[in-house]
């Protein structure tokens, strides 16, 4: 009489499970700006450390402002100058016109007081805009953030002369939200774009050396091309990162939430074997032994597979020892494990 194999059983259930689509993604700034200098002058100071997080409008740079200043002042001079030169010429003008109306002076003079204060009108608005700009080229002595985000290495120390949109000073990155790229074949285009017309698609980052924990977003972009070299659609989900595990360029693996499949034959995914024939299970019958039973594989997600066609919701399948089973082979069911 042979002796019972023991193994380990599981029940064939009927659950809802998602549609998921796996892949490789890494991660990209939401926005990136590289911040260069708008004057030409000497780099004063640096206000902050590689690698800190910084806040719109936080101080970075200042750029020796006393060149700027001076034109200001002078510029400044320039306009007190003409403002008190126009007054007298308005003063003129308007004694002389009641001269020219009692036929007193001719027009050709009168006409020479009008033009005068004119000239010295555009005089006075040419210097107010002179001044203008120079108040603009001696804010640019202060470089401020532009945005929220984490700078990197300084690339110009101070003491260096820095010129109009030159070098980049400091590049910062805002990484808090952040993108997640990825890339999926283009056959699930028409199921994203069906799905996501319906409601958000939900997106996980999951962290190679750190499994456990993964971060959730929200798919945000579908490119307007496939990529003919290699069949696949861009995406990008946005994350809002407030933990800052994400990181731009950080390599992650990416699960893209489609849809939820109603009533689906699920199995544990280790009760799934590959003969020369195809996939099979061994299911157990009433009187204690096992049927090779083949089937159809689905997807799998979280250690189980979806079996499209082989079982029934009920029945009962070897999870463990098949190595040792053969077709109305007796099992004993292992306990206590």
């Amino acid at each position: 009489m042979r002796m019972a194999v023991p193994v380990t059983v599981a029940s064939v259930i009927e659950k809802s499970v998602p549609v998921e689509v796996t892949t490789i993604g890494n991660g990209e700034a939401y926005t990136t700006v590289n911040v260069k200098s708008q004057v030409d002058g000497i780099l004063q100071q640096a206000y902050f450390h590689e690698g800190q997080d910084v806040k719109k409008g936080d101080v970075l740079f200042t750029i020796d402002p006393r060149p700027f200043q001076a034109t200001l002042t002078q510029y400044q001079a320039n306009l007190a100058k003409d403002e008190a030169q126009l007054k007298n010429a308005q003063e003129q003008l308007q004694r002389n016109e009641q001269l020219y109306r009692d036929g007193i002076i001719s027009k050709d003079q009168y006409d020479t007081f009008r033009t005068n204060a004119a000239t010295l009108e555009a005089v006075v608005q040419a210097d107010r805009a002179a001044i203008e700009n120079a108040q603009i080229q001696l804010g640019y002595c202060t470089i401020r953030a532009p945005i929220d985000g984490r700078t990197g290495a300084v690339m110009v120390q101070p003491g260096n002369l820095v010129k109009n949109n030159d070098v980049t000073l400091v590049t910062i990155n805002q990484i808090s939200p952040l993108y997640v790229v990825f890339s999926v074949p283009e056959q699930y285009l028409p199921e994203i774009k069906r799905e996501q017309a319906q409601r958000p698609l939900r997106v996980e980052a999951v962290i190679p050396q750190d499994p456990g924990h993964p971060e959730w977003g929200e798919l945000t972009f579908v490119n307007n091309t496939v990529d003919a070299a290699t069949g696949t659609i861009q995406l990008k989900g946005a994350f809002r990162n407030t933990r800052k595990r994400l990181w731009p360029g950080q390599f992650v693996n990416v699960v893209l939430v489609l849809a939820s499949q109603p009533h689906a034959i699920v199995v544990p995914s280790q009760a799934v074997q590959t003969g020369q024939q195809g996939h099979y299970v061994y299911v157990v019958k009433e009187d204690r032994t096992v049927q090779l039973v083949p089937v159809v594989p689905g997807p799998t997600l979280n250690g189980e597979t979806v079996i499209a066609k082989g079982l029934a919701p009920g029945q009962t399948v070897v999870t463990d020892g098949q190595l040792r089973l053969f077709p109305g082979a007796k099992i004993e069911v292992k306990t206590g494990l």
